[in-house]
């Protein structure tokens, strides 16, 4: 009970002092920032579980979906396991999600998997044919990833990601090879963790190809962007638990190279670890935790998940949505089995 509860004046702690800041200690410099990365889907989670948690989960993720969230917590579970997530996300735009983890041993994890972002084709405007030229072009995204987590003590782990990314616009493809570096942290006071990742770290990409504009003139030398490099930290615990129920809380602070810096609250409520449900919550500093001042495109989230165990498999079934202030709502269901 002691640990319980300095775990629960710490979290208070760290809450009410985003409360305070404002926007003149720290401004939001998201807007300056905004635009000069690219492969902006490897910034759409993975799995209806995180996701319904605001995203706030690299302390939290004890399932196959580490492989988008913190390398480093493949090890954090021992079954082998397997995951599709489809996403349902903003203007019509589809993401696809499929991951395996194999555990080669109890202290070594490997895990694989491909993300993908697609919409129908488009047709293409001119200067002097504003509603179509009858030509039609296509927008997507792939990411094929391999990871390796090991378990170093009983208390922490740590983990890579070597992930293969190509855009491509028309007919511009982009390519570049990005690394996911992630640690995974047992405190030893109650069930607290810390974790820290750094993801989408890597050189800067340049599309290649050939355009053609009005006129006829060519172009085949373009602007060089940055991959959308993230650095997180992360927190989480259980300030509740019983036999029968579990309060799991979590808050993860963001360090984007794109955009503004901002904080994550997230809470799973899970009853005979067969159902669950949660929440979560996204801000940037300088905005009110609780309420809304439309200074972020985010708001918040929520979902369900279901476990039950088929044949030989456990099922997880999870649904999420998250609200955007200006955009409307996105939707996530995934389903994960395991040994």
């Amino acid at each position: 009970m002691k640990n319980i509860f300095i775990n629960i004046i710490a979290l208070c702690i760290f809450i009410f002092s985003f409360e305070i800041m404002d926007a003149q200690l720290i401004p939001n410099l998201g807007g300056q920032r905004a635009g000069i990365s690219a492969y902006q889907f490897l910034k759409i989670g993975a799995g209806g579980r995180g996701t319904a948690m605001g995203e706030s989960f690299i302390a939290v993720t004890n399932d196959v979906s580490a492989l988008y969230w913190n390398p480093a917590a493949l090890t954090q579970f021992d079954n082998n396991q397997f995951i599709a997530s489809h996403s349902a996300w903003l203007v019509d735009i589809q993401h696809e999600f499929l991951g395996g983890v194999y555990h080669l041993t109890s202290a070594d994890a490997i895990g694989i998997a491909f993300s993908s972002l697609h919409l129908d084709d488009m047709q293409q405007t001119t200067e002097t044919q504003p509603f179509g030229n009858g030509r039609y072009f296509t927008f997507g995204d792939i990411a094929i990833a391999g990871t390796y987590s090991r378990k170093m003590t009983e208390q922490f782990s740590t983990g890579i990601t070597i992930r293969y990314v190509e855009e491509t616009l028309d007919v511009l493809k982009m390519r570049s090879w990005l690394f996911d570096l992630g640690t995974y942290y047992h405190t030893g006071i109650g069930t607290s963790r810390f974790a820290v990742v750094v993801s989408n770290f890597g050189d800067n990409a340049f599309p290649e190809g050939t355009v053609e504009v009005l006129g006829g003139k060519k172009y085949s030398t373009f602007q060089s962007f940055s991959p959308p490099t993230l650095f997180k930290m992360g927190f989480a615990f259980e300030p509740y638990q019983t036999d029968m129920e579990r309060l799991t809380t979590s808050i993860q602070l963001n360090h984007p190279n794109d955009n503004a810096e901002n904080f994550r609250l997230g809470a799973e409520f899970a009853w005979n670890n067969t159902l669950f449900l949660r929440a979560g919550l996204k801000r940037t500093f300088g905005q009110p935790i609780f309420g809304d001042d439309g200074t972020n495109a985010e708001d918040y989230t929520a979902g369900v998940g279901f476990f039950a165990p088929v044949a030989f498999m456990n099922v997880n079934v999870d649904y999420s949505f998250a609200h955007f202030n200006r955009l409307g709502y996105a939707h996530r269901i995934s389903m994960s089995v395991g040994e």
